[in-house]
């Protein structure tokens, strides 16, 4: 069974492989975990440390323009659905019966 690491105890070991003070080895047999895990969390946050630095509206703009795009289309989508259903009523009253697809 493969064992799982929380975000805290991650960052804690990463942070620690980033000090230098001890070798990965040092550290990996002091948290029981493989110095390869280690090596792979110490540059997940050496990539990810950049990103805390960002403003805070930065990333969230982004997300507000996904969720305006995903909101119009959803109401593109009802317009459709009530304009078809209008049509296929029309149809029933002029020609009694269902529309041949």
């Amino acid at each position: 069974m493969r064992k799982r690491y929380d975000k805290e105890f991650k960052a804690k070991v990463a942070i620690e492989a980033m000090k230098g003070d001890k070798t990965l080895q040092e550290i990996a047999t002091q948290y029981e975990v493989h110095p390869n895990l280690i090596a792979q969390w110490k540059r997940q946050l050496i990539e990810m440390a950049a990103q805390l630095f960002e403003k805070a509206g930065k990333g969230n703009a982004a997300a507000e323009e996904a969720e305006r795009k995903m909101d119009a289309l959803f109401r593109q989508i009802g317009q459709l659905q009530v304009e078809n259903d209008f049509l296929k009523k029309k149809h029933r009253q002029l020609y009694g019966s269902e529309p041949k697809l």
